[in-house]
């Protein structure tokens, strides 16, 4: 998802029009709703100022703006090599399909992960049974990173 796309999803989840968040972002009355609906389109891109200032009105940390390049194959391969160097994540072959494991020799790490896959787990399954319609997560405590 590019990050156009998850002002968007975020934007309507917290029920805002375009016109609203731009005046949130101090944008005058009569260009807030084209600058959000420029970013939204990716005509524009949000410097890393009014990222953290799109994060502040969102209530969200701005690490869930930082999207990683993942719109391409090589972009998804890079960002699955870093799972594997920064969080222990493995490829593994389970009953015969490929899978994704995290190593449990790492400790706290593992530990972590686990505690994040978890909501994920459960959000996924509240998706799959039609008891909420998006699978955006927002954090209880949307400051931690």
């Amino acid at each position: 998802m590019i990050l156009g796309e998850r002002i968007k999803r975020i934007r309507t989840f917290r029920g805002l029009t375009q016109r609203e968040l731009g005046l949130k972002l101090g944008y005058e009355e009569r260009n807030a709703d084209v600058r959000v609906a420029q970013y939204e389109s990716g005509s524009r891109t949000p410097k890393t100022d009014l990222t953290n200032k799109l994060a502040e009105v969102f209530d969200i940390s701005p690490q869930v703006l930082s999207v990683p390049d993942i719109d391409s194959y090589t972009g998804l391969m890079h960002t699955l090599f870093a799972l594997e160097d920064l969080y222990g994540f493995k490829i593994d072959r389970l009953d015969g399909e490929i899978c994704i494991r995290i190593n449990r020799q790492n400790g706290s790490t593992f530990a972590k992960m686990t505690g994040l896959l978890k909501p994920w787990e459960e959000m996924a399954q509240k998706y799959r049974n039609g008891e909420i319609s998006c699978l955006l997560y927002t954090s209880p405590s949307p400051r931690d990173a």
